[in-house]
């Protein structure tokens, strides 16, 4: 029978979802124009929308977003 990992995450999933946007800014910096940049942004974008509606799920109000 398989076992299952698990690991306790020490940081916020907002916090680990802005560092992998940032993460993947700064390597799509070093690409030239093209498919595989378009793609490091667009999961960079999606990265950082996952990380403020977490936020937004996690506040106590549950403001509608802006």
């Amino acid at each position: 029978m398989l076992t299952r990992r698990r690991c306790k995450q020490t940081d916020l999933l907002e916090t680990r979802l802005a560092a992998e946007a940032k993460r993947l800014r700064e390597a799509a910096e070093s690409l030239p124009p093209g498919g595989a940049r378009d793609e490091m942004l667009r999961k960079a974008r999606q990265a950082e929308s996952g990380s403020q509606m977490s936020e937004w799920l996690r506040s106590p109000g549950l403001q509608p977003p802006d």
